[in-house]
C-alpha cells in the first residue's frame, strides 16, 4: 500500500531512482555473527526496521532532516547502510566496502567525512579503542564495550547496567557528558 502511494506521488525519474534504491537495499548483506563468549553483535534486516510504513529511504531522510543535515543522495544511502540494520559498530573502511559491495560508488574519504558529519549531528558515537582505528557506533546511549585486540572487533558488553550501578557522581558544578569504558581483550595462548 505504501509503495503504491509513493509510486503515485513521484514523477517518473524519481520513481525510477526510488525503485533502484529499493533494489539496493534488498541486496545489502545481513550479518548476525556471534562474538567470543557468546556475545552477539546482532544486525537486523532492513525490512524489519520500522519507518511508519514509508520504507527505509523516507525514514532516513526524515532522520537527516531532523538533525539539520541536507538529504543528499550519498547521505541518504549511507544512512540506510548504517541505520536500517540495527545497532552496529563500523569503521570508514567497513562502510566503504559495504557501499561498494551494494553497487554504490563512494570514495573512502566520502565515507569517513559522512561518518564525521553524522557524529557531529549526534547520530553516531565515535570510539577510538586503540588510538589508531576509529569505530562509529549507531547506539549513542552510554554503554561499555569489549575491544578484541589483534582482531579489531568492537562489541557491546551485555548487562552493562551492572557496570554503571556504582558510577561516581560528577564533582560540584559539573555533569557527566559521556562515559567511555572499553575493556580490551586478547585471546589466551593455546
Amino acid at each position: 500500500m505504501a509503495e503504491r502511494r509513493r509510486d503515485a506521488l513521484l514523477p517518473a525519474d524519481a520513481l525510477a531512482e526510488a525503485r533502484r534504491t529499493d533494489r539496493l537495499l534488498a541486496s545489502l548483506p545481513v550479518e548476525n555473527r556471534a562474538g567470543p563468549g557468546g556475545v552477539d553483535d546482532v544486525q537486523v534486516d532492513a525490512a524489519e526496521a520500522d519507518f511508519g510504513g514509508l520504507g527505509p529511504e523516507a525514514g532516513c531522510k526524515d532522520l537527516l532532516l531532523k538533525v539539520g543535515l541536507r538529504t543528499t543522495r550519498q547521505r541518504v544511502i549511507i544512512s540506510e547502510l548504517l541505520f536500517t540494520r540495527g545497532n552496529r559498530h563500523v569503521t570508514a573502511e567497513m562502510l566503504f566496502a559495504e557501499a561498494r559491495g551494494a553497487g554504490f560508488p563512494v570514495s573512502q574519504s566520502t565515507a569517513y567525512n559522512t561518518l564525521n558529519q553524522f557524529t557531529e549531528a549526534g547520530l553516531l558515537r565515535r570510539i577510538g579503542p586503540d588510538g589508531v582505528r576509529w569505530f562509529f557506533d549507531t547506539d549513542t546511549t552510554p554503554h561499555p564495550h569489549y575491544y578484541l585486540q589483534g582482531e579489531h572487533i568492537l562489541l557491546n558488553i551485555p548487562e552493562a547496567d551492572l557496570l554503571f550501578a556504582n558510577a561516581p557522581e560528577a564533582p560540584p558544578g559539573h555533569e557527566v557528558s559521556r562515559v567511555d569504558l572499553i575493556i580490551h581483550l586478547r585471546r589466551k595462548p593455546s
